[in-house]
């Protein structure tokens, strides 16, 4: 019942708005206030729609998935491959309707997937993947409300040391390299070392990328092309080995697993994960120690953020001078002098 009398008078308890809407509770002195008010409250869901129960949204969560690939991923060059890790989210997640799907339901899917041995870098790339695509779904018009997991914070990863190889371990690998039987490897490996760049960007080059001492890098991470100048006698190397080795306009072939074979061959000790990315670790750790500017550094590697470059800004020779000359102990032995 709307109205009903109260000791304290007539009670107003009515939801203009119908079932799951605003409710409303209020006292009057007299019942013809009381229906004045409730007659009111009907009136303001006509012309106020916010004071409606929102409407249900009864699409799958697999059927936004959906919608975010044709008008958005099937155009990314790597599209195809988030699409398939969306749809493994939403199938573990047992495919919600789109309105019921929350943040405590992704928290408590990652803690169960973090349980089960999977790393947290892996569920922060997940968590990033399902957080763009309803951006991006919101862009497109296909999602009007928050993301819901707009403000779930990704869990704090420990960086690890980057590993770069010394002189003398480089010289080890490249004679290694040499006793392979793989025709590709150690001129990848060479070029690596020599530009910095991914062992996939060097793996995957174009003959057409080298011309004129530069080599433009077209299929990279960032998509943006970037180009790197060598010496001559890299580019006649990749010149030479097209015309013996090369199909297509392709240069190089498969050479990751010779490469591994090499590095043990060599009796050198990589970290987990930081196996062909060791050659650019160590590009960039020798560039800076040799004196090179942080800047051209940070345009060689093609990083879009300097805080990824400044991750070998320590080994600037004029850094590692000033920890000597700088720290307590040198001035206390100045001081004592």
């Amino acid at each position: 019942m709307a109205i009903k009398k109260t000791d304290a008078g007539w009670l107003v308890d009515s939801q203009p708005g119908g079932r799951g809407a605003k409710r409303f509770r209020k006292t009057f002195k007299t019942q013809a206030e009381a229906k004045a008010y409730e007659a009111w409250l009907h009136t303001q869901v006509t012309v106020a729609p916010d004071w409606q129960p929102a409407k249900r949204d009864t699409r799958k969560l697999s059927e936004l998935i959906g919608l975010w690939f044709t008008h958005h991923g099937s155009g990314l060059r790597s599209g195809d491959d988030t699409h398939r890790r969306l749809l493994a989210i939403v199938d573990a997640l047992g495919n919600p309707f789109a309105d019921k799907f929350t943040v405590d339901m992704f928290a408590q899917y990652r803690t169960r997937r973090l349980a089960e041995g999977v790393s947290a870098n892996n569920l922060n790339r997940e968590h990033s993947y399902m957080r763009a695509a309803f951006n991006e779904l919101a862009r497109l018009g296909y999602w009007s409300k928050d993301n819901p997991l707009g403000k779930l914070r990704q869990f704090k990863i420990q960086e690890n040391e980057l590993s770069f190889l010394t002189r003398e371990q480089i010289v080890a690998l490249l004679i290694a390299l040499q006793e392979a039987r793989n025709p590709h490897v150690l001129l990848i490996t060479k070029v690596c070392l020599a530009t910095g760049a991914r062992w996939s960007e060097v793996e995957q080059l174009r003959i057409t990328q080298v011309r004129e001492g530069m080599i433009q890098f077209a299929r990279t991470k960032s998509g943006k092309t970037r180009a790197v100048p060598v010496d001559e006698d890299i580019s006649a190397e990749i010149l030479g080995h097209y015309k013996r080795e090369g199909q297509g306009q392709s240069v190089f072939g498969y050479a990751w697993s010779a490469f591994r074979e090499g590095i043990e061959r060599a009796g050198i000790t990589l970290p987990d994960g930081q196996m062909t990315h060791a050659l650019r670790h160590t590009f960039a750790s020798h560039f800076m120690m040799s004196g090179g500017n942080i800047l051209t550094l940070q345009r060689i590697l093609g990083h879009q953020s300097l805080t990824m470059t400044m991750r070998y800004a320590h080994l600037a020779p004029e850094h590692l001078m000033e920890a000597r000359r700088l720290n307590p102990l040198t001035a206390i032995k100045e001081f004592h002098a």
